[in-house]
């Protein structure tokens, strides 16, 4: 079976490539999946020809971003010859072999999937789903995503606590799912309420007010809130989201100075008023210093999965919120 992933949504390709390869035989994970980043043409032709050994079905991953997108200067093309082989081995795959042709769009990026491309033709043959980021206005499109995603983990959840999780949480899919995994783990068989979600999901008020006391230098304040999110959530986390909402800010930021905030809130897919406020709450930040915080919590990050932090990771992050 073939499957062809691409969008701007990458959590959600990320969950479809989740669930085929929770149909893997665990105890051999190794030998039973394969991953190749936007291969050569000989080694993505050895990957579709894969023939499975005697391990049950197989699976193989292969980013084909590179492939597809517009720009001439990021495009592995192929001649006429080696797209015909490509054409011929995708007709032809084993049995045995499931392929998952991935084309997630980073969110910080201008690029856009070329659909006139040949090679986007020939594996839009193959099951193609696109995921698109879901605008941020279409509230009932979340929350129908919500409604999905908790059935999927046994939970209950009614349609007010669905909008008040939203309206928490926020619209980050990758979030949502991490907080109503938290929601689970604390409600067991128990209905949702809205209580449980006011005293263990991270606001969106948390964590914007936490930024924004440190965007603007006021990092006494900042340390405050900090200590506040670690009650409900843990540090990594934080540093996650804090990457996701900072990359934001440094996308307006950097736009403003060229674009409208109408014309910021098309390209980066928010809610015109929300890019309006977001457009006059950086006007006096510095993009140098917004880029400088997102280098120190890159660097805080690097050190506490590499191991090379000197403290324990709470006191590592302060530190890179201090610097």
């Amino acid at each position: 079976m073939i499957y062809f992933f691409y969008g701007d949504e990458e959590f959600n390709i990320s969950n479809e490539v989740k669930k085929l390869k929770n149909n893997l035989d665990p105890n051999f994970i190794e030998m039973s999946y394969k991953y190749y980043d936007n291969p050569k043409f000989p080694e993505l032709i050895a990957a579709i020809k894969t023939q499975p050994m005697m391990f049950g079905k197989m699976l193989i991953e292969i980013d084909c971003l590179s492939y597809l997108v517009s720009k001439k200067s990021e495009d592995k093309s192929f001649d006429d010859n080696q797209l015909e082989q490509i054409s011929e081995a995708l007709d032809n795959i084993s049995e045995n072999l499931d392929l998952i042709l991935c084309a997630k769009l980073p969110s910080d990026t201008t690029k856009k999937i070329d659909k006139r491309k040949k090679i986007f033709k020939i594996f839009s043959k193959h099951n193609p789903q696109e995921f698109s980021k879901i605008p941020a206005y279409k509230t009932a499109e979340f929350e129908a995503w919500i409604k999905q995603q908790a059935k999927s983990k046994n939970l209950s959840l009614t349609n007010d606590v669905i909008s008040e999780f939203l309206i928490q949480v926020g619209t980050n899919l990758r979030l949502l799912d991490t907080e109503l995994e938290k929601l689970k783990t604390y409600a067991g068989k128990k209905p949702v309420t809205k209580e449980m979600i006011r005293e263990i999901c991270v606001t969106n008020e948390d964590l914007f007010a936490f930024l924004d006391y440190l965007i603007v230098g006021n990092t006494a304040k900042a340390l405050i809130e900090y200590q506040k999110l670690l009650t409900k959530k843990h540090p990594l986390e934080i540093l996650s989201v804090l990457h996701t909402l900072l990359h934001g800010k440094i996308q307006i930021k950097a736009h403003s100075t060229k674009f409208s905030s109408d014309e910021i809130a098309k390209m980066l897919n928010m809610h015109p008023y929300r890019a309006k406020l977001e457009v006059q709450k950086l006007k006096n930040v510095s993009l140098k210093n917004l880029v400088k915080l997102k280098k120190n919590l890159t660097t805080a990050e690097f050190k506490i999965k590499s191991g090379q932090s000197n403290t324990d990771m709470e006191k590592e992050i302060e530190y890179a919120i201090l610097q």
